[in-house]
């Protein structure tokens, strides 16, 4: 006799590393996920999700998800693993650490994380771990820090106009994020404004994507460049009357520099060097300065380039320009993570933390694995780690100096991982992780403006275990868990950080679901002055010493080519440029069904992607002799890259775009695409230019490379 069961409803918060932070519905039959569904009563999420969250159950209930942890068996990197229990295993990690410690001193341990899943408990507690036993600190450089600081350094808090208020604008610039991608509500909110108000929106971006064909005009511009099309519109809103000079001397630092600075930064001067027409550059700058309530929606990615900084912070000076601030549906939004203000200190065990600590940079794992001395900061070598949420083997910059790291004998490695990532197939450890419809964690939109819970919905397999319980286990066997914040569960933290915050209990949250925490509208627009001790905007930033999220402490020293930075909003030349043997410039842009290096195991992502490819020029092509489907290689200093090529009028000649981290086995030769981007720290506060890459291109011969095919990446 066949049951039926009928589906019943769960509500959570989407995990991933993605502004949106979306409410979810899930489908739940016999303890299985089904569909997943946008929250259509939360105002943000409006019910629409990205397609690779809708097919979560692919995820889930994966074939290939790992669930039991495993012990290396054979040389590292081999392949070959046996079964252990999961007592058995965190001894082996407790007593690999426990021995590294003897023998180098406690900074030789580096636990190392990141954005795998944004819940609070599950992501921060290995930091309690790490204060309590005094190991390297991790300083993040992998995503934010060239965007939060161009725009703190502007506008003095991280926090802007209520994305919602999107649909009230009569103009949206999507600028440097590829929405549809990457933060599918953003359009949610933009195709409201056009359908409701006729809204104009502009996309501006380095290759013609998803997001700029939905545009009513695009902007394709040359990588790193955004900064001096941000001069040239300021330029004609001086020019032809459009600068707003009662808001200008009311809230802005020195109007008067920034115009006098402006006279040379001409459409001409900006065509010149991000290769747009002068008609182009004129006609948004017309368009930006006839149009009082626009929504400047700035994203990450522009800012991932040696220059990124400046071109937030060039960026972010355009509304301060017109007066936008003071209009509904105008003024800028980057990310609401500054509202917040919740207390994780007991998860993070900051109360213990030694500021004599060390800090390693995340993106320098290369150089931190293969003992480089700059790196280490003149520390002892790293000789055991513990890895959670992230997958440094495929998404880190110069990945064949992580793999000689992690291929030393001297180093311990545990991962902690849903699947066998590039980084666990390099492992002495690799233990089974839950998936978060399987643990309760709590979640803050950077996005939008809410708090989110996502309670455990259903039982995991038998065998996956909870970052917090890994943490809690490991914290028995070193002897720090009598110490604060160890010995509590997921909903103990949660009740901490929401009665601090004034917002009840687990329990309350459960009911409501989410809380919205946008601040008012006069704060939202800093109509009661900017985030500075002065109120107002800075077009002058004080480049070294404004305070902002995520600033390297001061051990760590000057970031970058910081005494080049500008006086003023500027094109400034950090940037990897091209040059005779490097003649191309690399973006490696997100693809539309992965999420960074998570999604590329499932079977509908794989489909919808097909293949790593190359968006090259025709123009570039002829000038190569490749057409389509041909393989190149793309290399410099750092290494080389096999992929097929695929023309694509939608990119500037000498750009090039590869969408998506593929695994690393998915490339022709075997070689990710960060094994051609750079570790070296960008100006002023660090971070990772992952767009900002020069290369040199050439035909592979038939037969020249291995080839991939699509069931062997399915299976891979």
């Amino acid at each position: 006799m066949n049951i039926h069961f009928e589906p019943r409803k769960g509500h959570s918060a989407c995990p991933h590393d993605c502004p949106s932070t979306c409410a979810l519905e899930v489908e739940i039959v016999n303890g299985r996920i089904g569909r997943v569904h946008g929250a259509k009563d939360n105002s943000y999420t409006a019910g629409v999700i990205c397609a690779k969250v809708a097919r979560y159950a692919e995820r889930v209930h994966h074939p290939e998800r790992l669930l039991k942890p495993l012990v290396r068996a054979g040389a590292k990197g081999e392949g070959s693993w046996k079964e252990a229990s999961w007592d058995a295993a965190l001894d082996l990690i407790a007593e690999k650490f426990l021995a590294a410690e003897a023998r180098e001193g406690s900074e030789t341990v580096w636990p190392y994380y990141y954005a795998g899943t944004m819940g609070l408990v599950q992501r921060d507690s290995i930091n309690r771990l790490r204060h309590a036993r005094k190991y390297s600190n991790q300083f993040d450089s992998f995503c934010t820090n060239m965007a939060w600081t161009g725009w703190v350094m502007g506008a003095g808090a991280l926090r802007g106009v209520d994305p919602r208020e999107m649909a009230k604008a009569d103009c949206v610039v999507i600028w440097g994020t590829n929405a549809v991608v990457t933060q599918v509500n953003v359009m949610t909110h933009a195709t409201r404004a056009r359908k409701e108000r006729r809204a104009k929106i502009v996309a501006i971006d380095v290759y013609d994507n998803a997001t700029v064909r939905q545009a009513d005009l695009g902007l394709i511009l040359r990588p790193g460049t955004d900064g001096a099309l941000a001069c040239a519109v300021m330029h004609v809103l001086f020019r032809d009357g459009y600068a707003d000079r009662d808001y200008l001397a009311r809230y802005t630092d020195d109007p008067a520099g920034l115009e006098a600075h402006l006279q040379t930064r001409t459409p001409q001067w900006a065509a010149a060097i991000t290769g747009l027409s002068v008609e182009k550059i004129e006609a948004f700058a017309q368009l930006v300065g006839q149009t009082k309530r626009t929504f400047f929606r700035l994203g990450y990615g522009f800012s991932r380039q040696r220059n990124g900084a400046v071109n937030m912070h060039a960026a972010l000076c355009i509304p301060a320009v017109t007066g936008a601030w003071q209009h509904e549906g105008g003024g800028a939004f980057h990310s609401n993570s500054g509202i917040y203000k919740l207390d994780t200190r007991g998860i993070q065990g900051d109360a213990f933390a030694d500021p004599a600590i060390r800090h390693l940079d995340q993106s320098k794992i290369g150089r931190i694995l293969t003992g480089d001395r700059e790196a280490l900061y003149n520390g002892p070598a790293v000789t055991a780690m513990l890895i959670q949420n992230t997958n440094p083997a495929n998404v880190a910059p110069e990945q064949r100096l992580i793999r000689e790291g992690f291929l030393r004998e001297d180093l311990f490695v545990a991962v902690h991982e849903h699947f066998m990532t590039d980084t666990a197939k390099l492992a002495d450890v690799v233990l089974p992780a839950t998936m978060f419809v399987e643990h309760d964690d709590i979640y803050k939109g950077g996005g939008q403006q809410h708090i989110t819970l996502g309670p455990k919905l259903v039982d995991p397999p038998e065998g996956p275990r909870t970052n917090l319980f890994v943490i809690e286990e490991l914290a028995k066997r070193l002897g720090v868990a009598h110490l604060p914040g160890f010995g509590l569960g997921e909903r103990q933290h949660i009740d901490a950080i929401l009665a601090q915050r004034g917002l009840g209990s687990f329990a309350d949250l459960e009911e409501q679901r989410f809380a919205d925490l946008q601040p008012p509208f006069e704060e939202a627009h800093f109509l009661q002055g900017f985030g500075h001790p002065d109120k107002r905007f800075r077009f002058q930033p004080d480049w070294m010493g404004t305070p902002a999220p995520n600033r390297p402490p001061t051990s760590m020293g000057v970031q970058g080519e910081a005494t080049r930075l500008p006086t003023y909003p500027d094109h400034v030349d950090l940037i990897e440029g091209a040059d005779e043997a490097h003649p191309f410039r690399l973006a490696t842009s997100p693809a539309r069904s992965f999420l960074n290096s998570t999604f590329t195991e499932t079977a509908g992502s794989l489909k919808r992607e097909t293949r790593p490819e190359l968006l090259l020029n025709p123009q570039d092509a002829m000038l190569l002799d490749l057409s389509d489907g041909d393989v190149a290689e793309i290399g410099n200093h750092r290494g080389a890259v096999a992929l097929h090529v695929k023309l694509f009028d939608g990119v500037q000649g000498g750009v090039l775009i590869a969408e998506g981290i593929w695994p690393n086995s998915a490339h022709l030769n075997g070689e990710g695409i960060n094994t051609l981007t750079g570790a070296d720290a960008v100006a002023p506060y660090g971070g990772a230019a992952f767009h900002d890459t020069r290369v040199w291109l050439r035909k592979v011969a038939l037969g020249a490379a291995p080839k991939t095919t699509l069931p062997e990446l399915v299976t891979a």
